[in-house]
């Protein structure tokens, strides 16, 4: 008993030893970042501004492998895939936490089969209007969508996007009956409601911002935590009585399960440092994103509590899993 004891023991302190050893020489090699979007969407944008710096900051490159397909499952099973030694890392947005309550038989587990290195940028979502529909709070919206049941259409991107959870999220809270338009991607989305054929959406902040400023879109809230330097002057929903209507697209990145922690706290100081950056920082908030940098403890709660809520709007929502 007393042998297996000192074995076991021994076997701990030299997997210790090894992946001290790998740290301390992490990283050796150029490291892959998989983003699980064609490129041109917001994760590769995003991506694409602080990646540069991070690898700047890390001393090695780290090149940029879109793998789209799937609502982002393609690129995310070849990262649960790799091996837990640093050199393939994801950047993922907020389908990691949705696709658990949408997708039946996901080849992977969302939490257990990854290691949270940190959210990387927080990207809120905003309540736009038609100009023709007259209310400026939402209060006076959710009153003029009580006395109309089901007579205002909203538009979304797809079936379980952010912005179709997010309209699901605002019936459930208030009691109002609304109908659902789904199209395939923000643009014709926009089109339609800047047409008039459609009468509110929960397009990203980035999507709406350019539209709002020329008075084709009305901005009555947004769902961040606080208020987006990209409209500083429309309040939150938190703000106009609705605690726990926070809704945003959390960028963030992953590894592999089991990664080493002296790795995955090596890959969040580079990622963190890379966001402080003036000029990494001024081009994420000219986007609509907001630089965030949580630390990898940090993020497994984020990751772990939108998982749970999303799941619990798709069930109350009766939407069926694809």
């Amino acid at each position: 008993m007393k042998s297996n004891r000192l074995r076991i023991a021994a076997a701990i302190v030299l997997i210790a030893a090894n992946c001290t050893a790998l740290a301390q020489n992490y990283p050796a090699r150029t490291i892959r970042m998989v983003i699980p979007f064609a490129a041109g969407g917001n994760t590769d944008i995003i991506g694409r501004i602080f990646i540069p710096k991070m690898a700047e900051t890390i001393g090695q490159q780290i090149i940029i492998d879109n793998r789209g397909g799937a609502g982002s499952i393609i690129g995310t099973e070849a990262v649960m895939r790799a091996a837990p030694d640093g050199y393939t890392l994801l950047l993922a947005s907020a389908a990691h936490t949705i696709n658990p309550a949408m997708v039946k038989k996901l080849p992977y587990d969302s939490i257990k089969d990854f290691t949270p290195l940190g959210v990387v940028a927080d990207v809120p979502t905003a309540f736009v209007l038609h100009p023709s529909l007259p209310p400026k709070t939402v209060k006076e919206f959710v009153a003029l969508a009580k006395a109309r049941p089901n007579d205002i259409f909203y538009s979304t991107s797809g079936i379980g996007t952010v912005g179709h959870l997010a309209a699901e999220l605002l019936i459930s809270t208030t009691g109002i009956k609304l109908t659902a338009v789904h199209y395939k991607g923000t643009g014709p989305s926009m089109v339609d409601l800047v047409g008039g054929h459609i009468q509110m959406q929960f397009p990203s902040m980035p999507a709406a911002v350019p539209y709002v400023a020329s008075n084709r879109m009305r901005m009555i809230a947004q769902t961040g935590e606080k208020r987006s330097p990209a409209a500083p002057t429309v309040p939150t929903m938190v703000e106009q009585g609705y605690p726990d209507f926070i809704v945003s697209s959390g960028f963030a990145m992953f590894g592999p399960a089991n990664l080493p922690k002296p790795i995955a706290d090596r890959v969040n100081a580079a990622m963190a440092q890379a966001l402080k950056d003036p000029k990494v920082s001024k081009t994420l908030l000219e986007q609509g994103a907001e630089p965030t940098g949580t630390t990898p403890e940090s993020h497994d709660k984020f990751n772990r509590a939108e998982i749970q809520k999303w799941i619990k709007v798709v069930r109350d929502a009766r939407i069926e899993m694809q």
